[in-house]
């Protein structure tokens, strides 16, 4: 597996569908966008800005042209996952951009939340490239209910605001998949493994295990991880369910002993997992996913 790579999504009874490795922070393995060759073809997610070339080389490889891309859904606007819509929006001029109500006015004017990252992730920055407007009549919003209609697929919209209060995931029938957004946590096929996502400043623990509650409940086939790839359900949502209140627990502990969230966040980069993503985006998942728990502890106490 490389970057760029295209891949056909083989689990369970999954037609139609294809991912590409984005290269993510010049990774492998971390960030994938989906292609759904449909009647009307869609792309889930964008990824960051900077590698927007590498999906339309993947819409390439299936055999979708930019004019004849009609859907790109993106499942929140973190800029990970939706870092490039204004570019493909360019490239592809007759496709709509679907995003959650609450974060339209981030794809129309991403000033704001350019600025945002720029703040949470430090130098990590380096990787995304700025992100370009979307035009607003390029927009349709979606709330929780609504269907994207690919013709022969269809995207089933859950709101999923544990992570951010613009997080939808969307589950296609035709497939028996979830397109999980950040959901359900980070997959790491590699390892077989999965991994917490606690980034500042909207995620909350109640909200993220109602997500997982509400993915349990519809209990599909196929996960489609957006950090990374497609696995079959199997019992990774309860695994989910499992290790997230034990991180939060874990850095809330932490905070209790060392009374200096600073140290706190050193003490936990220092023991960060480096050999799934390496080092520097490895100690960089860790300073995110523990400012993010120790935010939510302060709104949990006001």
């Amino acid at each position: 597996m490389g970057i760029g790579d295209v891949y056909e999504v083989t689990v369970g009874d999954c037609t139609d569908v294809h991912y590409v490795d984005t290269g993510m922070y010049d990774v492998t393995e971390y960030g994938s966008v989906y292609i759904v060759d449909a009647e009307r073809p869609a792309l889930v997610d964008t990824g960051i800005g900077a590698r927007h070339g590498n999906i339309l080389a993947a819409m390439e490889s299936v055999g979708i042209a930019p004019e004849d891309l009609e859907v790109i859904a993106v499942t929140h606007v973190h800029l990970d996952h939706a870092g490039g819509a204004g570019y493909l929006a360019e490239d592809c001029p007759n496709a709509t951009v679907y995003v959650h109500e609450s974060g339209k006015r981030h794809l129309v004017d991403p000033e704001r939340l350019w600025e945002g990252t720029k703040h949470a992730v430090g130098d990590q920055i380096a990787y995304y490239g700025e992100p370009v407007p979307v035009p607003e009549d390029r927009i349709e919003t979606l709330t929780d209910g609504d269907e994207i209609d690919l013709g022969d697929h269809s995207l089933d919209v859950m709101h999923a605001p544990g992570h951010a209060p613009h997080q939808v995931v969307f589950y296609d029938p035709a497939v028996d998949g979830v397109f999980t957004a950040d959901a359900a946590g980070i997959y790491a096929p590699s390892t077989d493994e999965m991994h917490v996502t606690t980034p500042p400043v909207n995620f909350t623990l109640d909200g993220a295990l109602d997500d997982v509650a509400m993915l349990q409940e519809l209990d599909p086939a196929v996960l489609m991880f957006g950090h990374y790839g497609p696995a079959e359900a199997g019992d990774k949502l309860a695994t989910y369910a499992e290790i997230l209140p034990e991180w939060v627990a874990e850095v809330e502990h932490k905070r209790a002993e060392l009374d200096d969230d600073e140290a706190v966040v050193d003490y936990f980069v220092e023991r960060a997992d480096t050999d799934t993503w390496g080092e520097r985006k490895g100690r960089a998942e860790m300073r995110l996913n523990v400012r993010g728990v120790l935010v939510a502890l302060d709104n949990r106490e006001e």
